[in-house]
């Protein structure tokens, strides 16, 4: 169970109290399975990026034995192609529910064992999970493009599906420079990673025609900035420019246009997000908005429609609901790790293509 010590950095005036901080972790673990399995909620399913953003809550919480069980849940059932599948019935390894490999969730788990590295300094645990980070990224870039998008997945026949996804694409970036910080850490320098990850930067600064339209969704408005590939002003121009279409005061975050619906995680991230880019205030008034979608045992809701019959749906508790909060909590905390991770800190820079400079 955390201690107040450890959790000291996730209150936050108007979102979480100490007392609140302390609930939330213990509901985290309370549905994390014996295996170290975190699926969204007992009895529903696991998708490897949402394990692993639970994972980075925990490790933000202090809980690094918990979050080490989660990394070797993902180190024990990788498939040999260095993938994960993109659902598993309530966490179990040999009960798939969508024999899908999708390269976003794949690439992910080189973010969470940067950060638990980050968070415990465990050179035992980094020489553990390197095979799998390696396996995974090398996965991921089979499927970049000649304009340095990734394609989405392959389907569970092998088919690569060769479209890419904007907010697919902003979360591996991020993970290609976590994956090239572990392997200078290592010693084990990866050029032609630096390659891919300057080449995909590249397509989501300058090429949107190469990513599917999903612009509807707020993730594909807010995800080039909290993934890095978008800073400095052109990301706080492209903050502002979307911030009418989906931000709703007192409430949070929109999901997708025009729907009146509002999330927990997108909130959440759009919080962190907002951090990165030093809007340290709006970000602290995003998170507060949210607490509406707080139930009574420390989870989160996922979602509020907010016009007609309004109501909260769907009724489920999602631990990357939680997640999402806590690691927003944690950066604007001053988290060593989780600003590390997500302010780009001791992440390589300088990627962007010859051609380009």
């Amino acid at each position: 169970m955390s201690t107040p010590e450890q959790t000291e950095h996730l209150v936050l005036p108007g979102v979480l109290t100490a007392e609140q901080a302390t609930e939330t972790v213990a509901a985290l673990l309370a549905v994390q399975r014996e295996d170290g399995a975190l699926p969204w909620f007992r009895g529903h399913h696991l998708d490897p990026w949402d394990h692993t953003e639970a994972a980075m809550a925990l490790d933000a919480a202090g809980e690094h034995e918990a979050a080490a069980r989660a990394y070797a849940w993902l180190a024990r059932h990788q498939n040999e192609d260095g993938s994960w599948y993109a659902a598993y019935h309530d966490g179990e390894a040999d009960r798939p529910t969508d024999l899908g490999r999708e390269t976003n969730f794949c690439a992910y788990v080189a973010v969470g064992v940067w950060h638990h590295y980050l968070a415990t300094g465990d050179d035992a645990f980094a020489d553990r999970m390197w095979p799998t980070v390696y396996a995974a990224v090398e996965f991921v870039l089979r499927l970049q493009q000649p304009g340095g998008q990734i394609g989405w997945k392959r389907e569970p026949d092998g088919t690569p599906v060769t479209d890419a996804l904007l907010t697919g694409c902003s979360s591996v970036y991020q993970a290609l420079r976590c994956a090239l910080a572990l392997a200078e850490e290592r010693e084990e320098p990866q050029p032609d990673w630096e390659l891919a990850a300057g080449a995909l930067g590249h397509a989501i600064r300058s090429h949107p025609e190469r990513f599917l339209d999903k612009n509807r969704y707020s993730m594909d408005w807010y995800y080039p900035v909290l993934g890095g590939a978008v800073t400095g002003a052109e990301a706080t121009r492209r903050i502002e420019e979307g911030w009418d279409d989906f931000v709703v005061p007192g409430l949070g975050v929109r999901c997708v246009l025009p729907n009146p619906w509002v999330t927990g995680g997108e909130s959440c991230e759009l919080a962190l997000a907002l951090w990165v880019t030093g809007e340290s205030d709006r970000a602290l008034e995003i998170l507060q908005s949210v607490q509406h979608l707080r139930a009574e045992g420390g989870l989160y809701w996922t979602g509020y429609v907010f016009e007609g019959e309004r109501a909260v749906w769907p009724e489920e508790l999602t631990t990357w609901t939680a997640g999402s909060l806590l690691l927003a909590v944690a950066a604007l905390g001053g988290d060593e790790a989780t600003t590390a991770v997500f302010g780009g800190e001791r992440l390589p820079t300088g990627l962007e293509p010859d051609c380009c400079r």
